[in-house]
């Protein structure tokens, strides 16, 4: 039984950014309203952003939200409120939640590289509190089957994978309510679903059944979740 119930072709994400910045959103997001597509589980926002070199976003603000980046291709500068700086190359992730209130820089500083990300927000379970950020140390190896990256920091019931095979491979997904899956690179089939770089497909369904194959190296993250926004 084919359980993909939503295809989102890499084409079909709306765009925008700003100058040396270009956004591409699977979900409504800002002033793109559309009621049809604010969230899936408890996932808000899945944004690729290209950044020129020495280009970015200045200091701006958030507020109880979970946000997750997975560095794609060049190197991230992430600096917070009181000055600490970061910097994650491919491979890498970082999580950061809100809590109460947190301003934080994200930035491209290289002369010549340019860089690329996803950036994936979640409704937190739990709203308040001090902000919190983590980054890893080690991009996620290449390896077949699925890895566990991390949960949000306050949001227990979502969890994300990352699949790095060099080669073709074939791996069930978890079961779960809600399953999101982007892909990076390569071509990714769930099920009879053929999935391109940039295509995401939302999966509704407890029972499982899902297999992820790939026919050579691919790269291709997946949200488990079994929740919804508490006011959803």
């Amino acid at each position: 039984m084919d359980r993909v119930i939503g295809v989102q072709r890499s084409g079909a994400r709306k765009s925008g950014g700003g100058p040396g910045v270009e956004t591409w959103r699977a979900f409504s997001f800002g002033g793109d309203y559309d009621v049809e597509n604010l969230s899936f589980g408890v996932l808000t926002a899945c944004n690729e952003e290209r950044l020129d070199p020495r280009a970015g976003f200045e200091a701006h603000a958030h507020r109880d939200v979970e946000i997750v980046t997975w560095v794609i291709e060049g190197h991230l500068t992430h600096q917070d409120a009181s000055g600490g700086t970061h910097t994650l190359g491919p491979g890498r992730l970082q999580r950061l939640t809100a809590g109460s209130g947190v301003r934080h820089v994200e930035r491209n500083d290289s002369e010549s590289e340019p860089l690329r990300f996803l950036q994936m927000w979640l409704h937190p379970a739990t709203f308040g509190g001090e902000p919190r950020y983590e980054a890893t140390d080690e991009p996620a190896p290449v390896s077949t089957g699925l890895r566990r990256l991390a949960s949000p920091f306050r949001q227990p019931e979502a969890t994300l994978y990352v699949g790095r095979p060099p080669q073709a491979d074939r791996t069930e997904l978890p079961a779960a309510p809600y399953l999101y899956v982007h892909v990076v690179h390569g071509t990714v089939r769930l099920n009879s679903v053929r999935l391109g770089p940039g295509d995401a497909a939302r999966i509704s369904d407890e029972a499982g059944g899902v297999t992820a194959e790939t026919d050579g190296a691919a790269e291709y993250l997946v949200w488990e979740m079994h929740a919804v926004p508490a006011y959803g």
